[in-house]
């Protein structure tokens, strides 16, 4: 049995979507018991309401609730009983193995990371969200906004435990095909961080396959993106927008006049299969990855659907067991780095030696 801690008061509409959420969720998922966290009078009544499984569901009361505009240092340090310090408390004490929050983005990501820490040698947690394809291949994007401004180290990082998370969940899929976000696919082009962060992955164990542009990203070049979050989040929102444009583009195509009108019949079933691959809330839900522990950003504005499928994504980790893939991982592949530099400087230091003589 699976057991996932959910914050029922986070996001923009509170429990109007996480209860309904969650209780779409637990239909298609039998072997899961669900901790909502909230307020116990609130929650209860809405559950009820909803004629809710209750033999599957336990309440925890919360007497706090971290607003969506609030400062992510004041939320950690003056709501300490939340129902999102609460629902991640969940996780560090093993009661739950995933928590889910659609609740405000940074002080999720200040309190997760001050409740739970960082697997050693990760200095920052990156939010990571996979993006859909032109063929069913997903790709693993990281970081998508938590760390603007970010050392090629800290990429490198990134680099790893995007690349860990992937093998965790797709094990059949083999080693990650690891790109690294840029202007152009040549490795003189880019910032400085850039250049450097390419030379770090080239020399290291992953399969970085080099640079890639934006506009390869949804053509499955690539199966782990890695970017700085300020680069990362621009892109994601500029894709979710090109696909808010064309939805909206093509809806007002075919209602343009009758002949449209009737050629949008003739071409439903085309229209509802590209509106199911192109629907956003099935790719809700991010990752805050780095963490001991996992923790699932609900989009704050998303609907009852997307909200369960925040909840699946959660289920999914928790079911791979890719924590502790990931942080086995992470060690072997720090290990493997600090090899190969060492490596390198014994040469460069035979090479000065040589250059001497």
């Amino acid at each position: 049995m699976i057991t996932l801690a959910v914050d029922a008061m986070g996001g923009d509409s509170g429990l109007a979507v996480t209860v309904p959420g969650a209780l779409a969720f637990l239909k298609q998922q039998q072997d899961v018991h669900l901790i909502m966290v909230g307020d116990e009078s609130a929650v209860r009544q809405a559950l009820s309401a909803a004629n809710a499984p209750m033999e599957r569901i336990t309440v925890l009361h919360a007497s706090e609730v971290v607003g969506m505009d609030e400062a992510p240092q004041l939320a950690l340090k003056n709501k300490k009983d939340s129902s999102m310090r609460i629902a991640i408390n969940q996780v560090k004490e093993g009661t739950a193995q995933a928590a889910v929050s659609a609740g405000n983005t940074g002080a999720l990501m200040a309190t997760a990371r001050f409740v739970l820490k960082t697997i050693p040698g990760i200095d920052r947690p990156a939010i990571a969200k996979f993006l859909p394809s032109d063929s069913e291949h997903l790709t693993l994007a990281l970081d998508l906004g938590a760390n603007v401004d970010c050392t090629p180290e800290q990429l490198v990082q990134f680099a790893i435990i995007g690349n860990e998370l992937f093998q965790a969940l797709y094990p059949q899929k083999g080693s990650p095909r690891v790109g690294l976000l840029n202007v152009g696919t040549e490795d003189i082009k880019g910032t400085d961080t850039v250049k450097q962060t390419f030379k770090l992955l080239k020399s290291s164990k992953l399969n970085f396959i080099g640079n890639i542009e934006s506009n390869g990203v949804l053509y499955g070049e690539a199966d782990v993106i890695v970017a700085d979050g300020f680069v990362g989040n621009i892109m994601l929102k500029t894709i979710e927008g090109a696909v808010k444009f064309m939805s909206g583009a093509i809806r007002q195509e075919f209602q343009r006049n009758l002949f449209n009108k009737m050629a949008a019949v003739a071409a439903l079933p085309a229209l509802k299969g590209l509106k199911s691959k192109l629907d956003p809330r099935k790719f809700n839900g991010a990752i805050l990855l780095g963490l001991r522990g996992i923790v699932i950003k609900s989009h704050g504005g998303t609907d009852d659907v997307g909200f369960s499928y925040a909840l699946e994504e959660a289920y999914h980790e928790a079911k791979s067991a890719s924590l502790s893939k990931i942080e086995q991982g992470v060690a072997e592949q720090f290990a493997a780095l600090e090899a190969i530099k060492a490596e390198q400087a014994a040469q460069e230091a035979q090479q000065a030696e040589e250059n001497k003589v």
